[in-house]
């Protein structure tokens, strides 16, 4: 049986719900990414066990990475975007790609992969869990310490 692969317009959306939010990590512009998680998002990943709340997942996780890192891309030609006709919920699986950096500054690419589970609420699909986690042998620890666009 065929997984059920969302229609060519949903792609799309969801493509272009990957490129901006990609942006927002690039910029570190958490106030920009915040509305597009729900308020009881479900996240874990590479460097945070499961942490229920999107204000917790910022302050645990997003904070910890988006500074420290740079370059952050989806690969949207491996993307796959799961979802059956007329369902309110789409699990998008991707892998993607960012730039750390060693104690000394050098930097070091730090690839990965995302499933991301996003439910229709009404008022827009919102991301309700997140697993993102990088590839065996990456480095965890990157030491940017790039500023913060906005809160």
């Amino acid at each position: 049986m065929a997984l059920p692969e969302a229609d060519p317009d949903l792609r799309r959306w969801f493509i272009g719900w990957l490129e901006r939010f990609a942006s927002y990590v690039r910029e570190v512009d958490f106030a920009a990414a915040r509305p597009l998680w729900d308020p009881d998002v479900i996240v874990f990943g590479t460097y945070q066990d499961v942490v229920q709340g999107r204000e917790a997942a910022i302050a645990r996780q997003w904070r910890n990475v988006w500074p420290q890192t740079a370059d952050f891309r989806f690969d949207l030609g491996q993307t796959r975007v799961l979802a059956a006709t007329g369902g309110d919920v789409a699990v998008v699986i991707a892998p993607w790609s960012s730039t750390g950096f060693s104690k000394d500054g050098t930097p070091f690419p730090r690839p990965g992969r995302a499933t991301l589970v996003f439910a229709e609420r009404g008022s827009g699909w919102r991301v309700v869990h997140s697993h993102m986690s990088l590839e065996r042998g990456v480095p965890q620890e990157s030491f940017a310490g790039r500023p913060v666009k906005s809160d």
